[in-house]
């Protein structure tokens, strides 16, 4: 029962013998079309590497295409050469510190050819796409400066109700003592005239400032329609290097209309008026027809004086608080090339990043899956008996060297025996 056993069980191979035996096959076939499909690879990526390029290089000839296909090559060539160089040599490596060097090897690699191919890559996945982002973004920039300055300009344009405010009053004064109701003195005295000279300069700051209101309205429509072509410009169809020209000129005239639409301000004019409602007293003379009448004006007239002060301090406020607003940020569009888009704007075309990347470090994938691979088989070839690991092709050849070495043992001992007997007795 024993025997029938053993010969059983010797007459099936051993799975880890099979399980070697498969693998081996299967990495046999395998290697017949790595080496092509590594090649399509690193010529994919240097095409991608080569649309990149194009975009940075100055100039339109040959020479600009000479070197744009040199360096593509030599891209293409380094990262087949490297790869090829890990496949053949990671898998065979057997100690962890040759294994590590070796990893370490790859990923400097692999941040080389980031380096040097992988953002070209992706520049020509999405590089119309991020310079189309940078104009949008651009187009946002330009439309917060234009509101904002907008803003200011209208809050100074509100400083009118206040200089009429203003204005009103000393003409209303100027009434009163036309009548004699401050002084006492009826009649266009001196009284009057400074509460009419005060009116008059009031007056016409406002007219200054409402004369402001239409070029404000009309420099925020321009600016407006400006932004409009900006946009239409960032998506309509077409070369983006073409429209990041006519970009460019819409963006100096809007840069110009903002800058425009600050000076339209009237906050700073408000400010110095203020100031000088109360330096730029022209007293007249006292023209009392008494003492008494002279000592009542000079006291309503410094009575108008205190009031004047007071007027100016409010407006001269209200005319700070408008200037302490915010300036609109200052915004200067550049011109970007489609590399240095995509750099910039990285997060938001993270799959065309991922796909550049990955079709130049994808064969760092089948690297580890060879290295799993070999490390299984050279287990299953130490557990498993040599017996069990030959295969027919290497029990033939065993069997016929086993047969050359038995030829060669009976020739050797037929020559001993004749030689013994040619040997002459003693």
């Amino acid at each position: 029962m024993n025997e029938k056993t053993d010969v059983r069980d010797a007459a099936q191979p051993d799975p880890r013998a099979r399980m070697v035996h498969e693998l081996e096959t299967h990495l046999g076939f395998l290697d017949t079309f790595t080496g092509a499909a590594l090649g399509v690879l690193a010529v994919a990526s240097g095409i991608y590497t080569y649309l990149g390029v194009q975009s940075l290089l100055d100039g339109d000839g040959a020479m600009q295409a000479f070197a744009a296909i040199a360096y593509s090559v030599a891209v293409s060539t380094g990262i087949f050469v490297f790869w090829s160089y890990l496949m053949r040599l990671f898998p065979a490596m057997r100690s962890a510190r040759s294994r590590a060097g070796l990893l370490g090897a790859m990923g400097l690699g692999s941040l080389a050819i980031i380096a040097m191919s992988s953002w070209l890559n992706a520049a020509a996945l999405a590089g119309g796409a991020a310079v189309e982002q940078h104009l949008a973004v651009t187009v946002q920039d330009y439309q917060a400066a234009l509101e904002r300055a907008n803003e200011n300009a209208l809050a100074a344009q509100g400083l009118e109700r206040d200089v009429a405010r203003v204005q009103q009053s000393f003409a209303d004064l100027s009434e009163q003592e036309a009548s004699g109701g401050l002084s006492g003195l009826a009649g266009r005295g001196a009284v009057f005239r400074v509460l009419r000279q005060k009116s008059e300069e009031l007056g016409a700051l406002q007219q200054q400032i409402a004369e402001q209101s239409p070029l404000v309205d009309a420099a925020f429509a321009e600016g407006n329609a400006i932004l409009s072509r900006m946009r239409a410009l960032t998506v309509e169809p077409g070369p983006v290097d073409i429209r990041t020209v006519e970009f460019s000129e819409e963006a100096v005239q809007l840069a110009g209309l903002i800058a425009r639409l600050r000076q339209l301000s009237v906050a700073p004019l408000v400010e110095r008026a203020a100031q000088d409602l109360t330096a730029s007293v022209v007293l007249p003379e006292l023209d009392g027809g008494s003492e008494a009448s002279r000592t009542a004006q000079g006291t309503t007239i410094a009575s108008v004086l205190d009031v004047l002060a007071k007027r100016a301090t409010t407006l001269e406020s209200a005319a700070a608080q408008v200037i302490a607003l915010p300036d609109p940020e200052e915004i200067s569009y550049t011109p970007l090339s489609p590399a240095d888009a995509v750099i910039r704007y990285a997060g938001n075309f993270v799959p065309s990043w991922a796909g550049a990347i990955a079709i130049d470090l994808l064969p760092a994938v089948l690297v580890l899956i060879l290295t799993v691979t070999q490390g299984a088989i050279r287990s299953g070839r130490e557990a498993v008996p040599i017996e069990d690991r030959m295969t027919v092709s290497e029990l033939r050849a065993a069997l016929a060297a086993a047969r050359d070495v038995d030829v060669a043992l009976a020739n050797g001992r037929a020559e001993a025996h004749s030689g013994r007997k040619d040997l002459p007795d003693v």
